[in-house]
């Protein structure tokens, strides 16, 4: 799927994405492409454990988005899959925006070298 000349994969495991899920995604996602614009691609994985007992099934979120610098990888565990899209989306963002802080703090917080005034004489 295109969304805005960047990349966002999704992919299903251990359970067919229907459209609404895909929509989900997608809708969701667009908010971090908005954010951050050097994101190169982002890929959703949606897994449904079933071994649990009972009828109950957790599902897991996880997401890998690929940014100028090192990746970012987060994993979010939930019983519903909505909610667990909205929690990745979430720490993705809060990811992406404590990134962008610590880039503008090191950019501003330039000084000089200090170097000792003690050389040896020759």
């Amino acid at each position: 799927m295109q969304a805005n000349n960047h990349d966002l994969i999704i992919t299903g495991i251990h359970m067919d994405l229907t459209e609404s899920l895909k929509q989900s995604v997608k809708d969701k996602v667009e908010r971090l492409f908005r954010h951050e614009e050097r994101i190169i691609r982002v890929k959703v994985e949606l897994e449904c454990d079933h071994t649990k007992s009972g009828k109950e099934y957790e599902f897991t979120a996880k997401g890998h988005i690929e940014i100028n610098g090192p990746s970012m990888n987060v994993s979010v565990h939930d019983a519903d899959c909505h909610k667990a899209i909205d929690l990745l989306v979430d720490k993705l963002d809060r990811m992406l925006r404590r990134r962008s802080r610590l880039r503008l703090v090191k950019r501003k917080d330039t000084h000089g070298v200090d170097i000792p005034a003690n050389f040896p004489k020759v």
